[in-house]
């Protein structure tokens, strides 16, 4: 019997092994998607406790404890902050199977050296020791990224933030390279005009631009986007149900923009249509700038109205959506590929049954400029677990080129969450190793070796060229 989360955790060949140790495990880490706040890289926050670093954001955690009928007070409300990892420790024993209970415990051992089991017994010792450990013992925010051996870290940042804080890290002379991403999901979220005409005295007031009609609103994103470039931003993201596909009469965007200044709510047809017309223009200044544009498609999105209204969005109330992809995302991609203004593309899907459909969907794209020029995202969210990344690695090897993959990225709020990385890098290696030991690959370690390396590291090197 194998000790749990022993130096072959994953790993059930000698040829899997072997990959990991000798090709994997020592690579940094380039985290080209995540929500770390840039504040606290900025301010180099050092947290009061494990609770604090741990539990303040991370939804996976909060969506748990309710399933084992922890109280709103212990999550998100006004119990104390050893409470509230009380809670979560007796929950732990709770997740057996869910990828929770090998990410906590990865975390406690590569960030603390902590290795026993958490649980209602050890809470609180290990709510002390951990703690004790982030006042003191160099796990700072920046130290703990230098301690998982990143090398890149490209946050989520709306058009309208000015970016001053990535200015401060980089004045610093922090090693680790910290650039934007810029997220424009706001440009377009016309369904309440109250709030949209809001955010649009926003991005008005940082583009410094007087926005009134949709070509207005176009030059002011196209400002941003500048900005963003300037910043070191080479990356864009959008989160969406699907993508969009509209005959746009001349004039129709301006059309529907007017009547949202007049604070009348579009229907669906007209919201669509918008949309459409917002993202194909950014897409457009994407290939200009040479960045490489992010789709994230697939969620179903709060859910349960009454914690909407109590908690706001990104609470732990989301989950996979049914929505239909390939016909919206073909017409998409083709109507930017026609004009030769389809930029380097990753799409990520949330809905597992959607797998194949964006593996070959990608593929009809790519045009022997870069390799791999589309992608196919690695498993997110809900699909960021053993067998979601072990099917997403599957589709695309029967689909497409692994070999080409950019690989693994984080996704996340905390600063906790690099050991993910590792989780991903023994799936790889498991996959490769069990093929060679069954004679489906041959044993050639050297070039086995090199694809590993490849979609742990160098390939996003070359791909986002940072």
């Amino acid at each position: 019997m194998k000790e749990f989360l022993d130096d072959n955790f994953l790993l059930e060949t000698k040829t899997a092994q072997r990959l990991y140790h000798e090709y994997a495990a020592n690579l940094p880490i380039i985290d080209y998607h995540c929500h770390l706040p840039p504040k606290a890289i900025a301010d180099d926050r050092r947290f009061d406790n494990i609770t604090a670093a741990w539990l303040a954001g991370d939804h996976y955690k909060w969506r748990a404890m309710r399933t084992n009928g922890v109280n709103e007070k212990y999550i998100t409300g006004e119990a104390s902050d050893e409470e509230k990892f009380q809670k979560w420790a007796e929950t732990v024993p709770h997740t057996l199977r869910n990828p929770l209970y090998h990410w906590t415990h990865l975390e406690l051992r590569r960030y603390f050296n902590i290795r026993q089991l958490l649980n209602a017994d050890s809470a609180r010792d290990i709510y002390r020791e951990a703690s004790d450990q982030l006042r003191s013992n160099g796990l700072s925010c920046r130290g703990m990224l230098k301690k998982m051996n990143v090398k890149v870290v490209c946050t989520t940042d709306d058009p309208v933030d000015d970016l001053q804080l990535h200015q401060k890290i980089r004045e610093d002379g922090f090693e680790i390279k910290v650039f934007p991403a810029f997220r424009p999901d706001k440009a377009y979220a016309i369904e309440d005009p109250q709030a949209y005409k809001s955010y649009l005295l926003n991005l008005s007031g940082a583009a410094d631009l007087d926005i009134k009609d949709f070509d207005t609103l176009l030059k002011a994103l196209r400002k941003r986007i500048t900005y963003f470039h300037e910043q070191g931003c080479r990356l864009s993201d959008h989160g969406l149900e699907h993508l969009y596909f509209a005959d746009l009469a001349p004039g129709e965007a301006d059309r529907i923009f007017q009547k949202i200044l007049k604070a009348s709510v579009p229907d669906q047809n007209e919201a669509a249509k918008f949309k459409y017309a917002v993202l194909l223009e950014l897409a457009k200044m994407y290939h200009e700038f040479g960045w490489t544009q992010q789709y994230h498609l697939g969620a179903l999105r709060n859910n349960n109205r009454r914690m909407m209204s109590t908690l706001g969005p990104d609470t732990g109330f989301d989950s996979i959506g049914d929505f239909s992809q390939a016909v919206p995302l073909a017409r998409f991609l083709d109507a930017l590929d026609t004009t030769d203004q389809l930029a380097q593309t990753i799409v990520y899907n949330l809905n597992p049954r959607d797998n194949e459909l964006m593996a070959t969907m990608v593929g009809n794209f790519n045009d022997g400029s870069v390799p791999g020029k589309m992608q196919f995202g690695s498993g997110w969210w809900f699909l960021d677990q053993k067998d979601g990344m072990i099917r997403q690695m599957n589709a695309l090897s029967n689909m497409g080129l692994l070999s080409r993959f950019v690989g693994m990225l984080t996704d996340s709020r905390s600063f906790l969450s690099y050991p993910r990385h590792e989780y991903f890098r023994r799936l790889l290696c498991d996959l490769l190793g069990t093929d060679v030991e069954r004679g489906e690959l041959p044993n050639d370690i050297d070039l086995l070796g090199g694809m590993v390396e490849d979609i742990c590291y160098n390939n996003a090197n070359a791909y986002f060229k940072f």
